[in-house]
């Protein structure tokens, strides 16, 4: 019997193999059965949610705290160093350090997450929040401060694509949107905290290493919460069925994880939930590891194509310059405070957290493709008030508050928690490993080439046009969402895989 259940041993699983088949054949067991033996306990479900969150909520305090550090870090009296006059390269580097790290992430992931397992890499991801938050906080020089960004950054990329597949893989299904999308709230949360501690504190002498230090103690809440947590139930049985480790150690584990997940109330029907996942899975045909030429294969393919365009679309309809036009736009319109940019980050802050939290409220009850729908059409539709108003309308300066405001509320109810709630759910799951690592390297890449092209782009063609591109995008991502993008409200992950791709 294996002490880690986390690290089978190497044995043979008896099952029986089916045929791969195609879907929709005449053959389609579980498919139809009833969800009623998916029981679980509130309480016990809260923890398997929060302590993966928290990876969410530590990238969003980066996004936040970083803004207030750079102009702490800069300053001759406040930063408390001697190398406070940093170049605009420097400055980036400090700034974008951190998503350059996520991308290395992401590349990892691609490599080591299917060994390690969802939870251990949450736990990696914990212990490089940790050194990368007290390197930074330590820094006695530049080079450090960057590198320590870096680490941060590869942690980043490492929690934002574990987190999404421990939620979705250990989570019921009634409530697994409500879960995934709410820790898409966690990362507002973080930027509005970050934004808040960062404002109080750059004031202060050497505050940027309080901001940044401040992130330690909750990366250890988060690593000691994983070590605590069991492991997917979900990744154990992949690991059973492919011949990876003593089948019935490992199913049992499963079921004796499920437990804890799930609570007192799933008990009588954690073994017969297991088997239906076993059976399913090998119904789907999970037996062999996939190939990198399978990939971009027939559903491979197809939940690629869905995973990789929803993030890409997430980043190329303007999300990062729409803000930065923030404070501009709301002092035209008379809101003094707007000089200030920390303020007008958490006021905007507290807005997408309540537009975010409507989304999870009604997420699976509505449905993902309405929310992405009607919200992406709203994006289309403010980008075009924005591009007019630059263009033709700058005496209307309320056109541009409808626009800027409009679009961050749909962003909030669409791109922003249905895209990561998406690939968490459309990849199969021996692909889900590999998969979801190629789409955070899509969101984060892509994130990275719009804020590197953005001022160019704006210098060239102007900001009216470019929020006219922006807009033709948006109606471009409306096309894809409508004729590729499936509905997967109140499916499981292995009805999903069977039925919409």
């Amino acid at each position: 019997m294996a002490s880690d259940p986390e690290q089978p041993t190497l044995s043979s699983f008896p099952k029986e193999r089916k045929p791969h088949g195609e879907i929709g054949s005449a053959r389609e067991p579980l498919l139809n059965v009833s969800h009623d033996s998916e029981k679980y306990s509130v309480s016990a479900a809260i923890f398997p949610f929060f302590f993966p969150a928290l990876g969410g909520l530590l990238y969003g305090y980066d996004i936040g705290s970083t803004s207030c550090a750079t102009i702490s870090i800069e300053s001759p009296t406040l930063s408390g160093v001697s190398w406070y006059n940093l170049s605009s390269i420097e400055i980036g580097l400090v700034t974008s350090g951190s998503l350059y790290g996520a991308l290395i992430g992401s590349v990892l992931a691609f490599n080591v997450a299917d060994f390690l397992g969802r939870r251990r890499e949450l736990v990696s991801a914990a212990l490089l929040y940790l050194v990368g938050a007290l390197v930074t906080a330590l820094a006695p020089n530049l080079p450090i401060l960057v590198i320590g960004r870096f680490i941060y950054g590869i942690g980043i990329g490492l929690a934002m694509h574990a987190a999404p597949m421990y939620i979705a893989e250990t989570a019921p299904s009634s409530i697994r949107g409500l879960l995934i999308s709410l820790k898409e709230f966690f990362i507002v949360l973080g930027m509005v905290a970050g934004y808040g501690i960062g404002s109080l504190l750059v004031d202060t002498v050497a505050g940027w290493r309080y901001m940044y230090g401040v992130s330690s103690p909750l990366a250890v809440i988060m690593g000691i919460g994983m070590c605590w947590l069991p492991a997917s139930p979900r990744w154990l049985l992949l690991c059973a069925i492919q011949g990876k480790g003593d089948g019935e150690n490992l199913k049992s584990t499963a079921i004796h994880c499920l437990c804890r997940l799930r609570g007192q109330a799933v008990d009588d029907s954690a073994h017969r939930q297991v088997d239906e996942i076993l059976a399913e899975l090998a119904y789907v045909g999970e037996e062999k590891e996939v190939t990198f030429g399978e990939m971009f294969r027939g559903k491979c393919l197809k939940a690629l194509t869905i995973g990789a365009g929803l993030v890409l679309f997430q980043q190329i309809t303007g999300q990062p310059s729409v803000l930065y036009y923030a404070g501009s736009i709301l002092q035209s319109a008379g809101f003094s405070a707007a000089s200030d940019a920390t303020r007008v980050s958490i006021l905007l802050g507290f807005f997408k957290l309540i537009m975010t939290g409507t989304a999870v409220a009604v997420v699976d009850k509505v449905g993902r493709r309405p929310l992405l729908l009607g919200g992406v059409s709203g994006m289309a539709v403010s980008l075009f008030l924005l591009g007019s108003y630059y263009i033709f309308l700058d005496d209307a300066a309320v056109v541009a508050v409808i626009g800027l405001l409009l679009y961050v509320g749909c962003y909030q109810i669409s791109f922003g928690p249905i895209g990561w709630l998406m690939i968490s759910e459309v990849f199969p799951l021996r692909l889900r490993g590999r998969g979801l690592s190629i789409a955070v390297l899509v969101n984060f890449g892509a994130n990275a080439l719009v804020t590197f092209a953005f001022s160019p782009l704006k210098e060239l063609l102007g900001a009216g046009i470019l929020f006219y591109i922006f807009c033709a995008i948006a109606v471009g991502s409306l096309v894809f969402i409508y004729f590729i993008v499936p509905e997967t409200k109140g499916l499981t992950l292995e009805e999903i895989e069977a039925k919409c791709l």
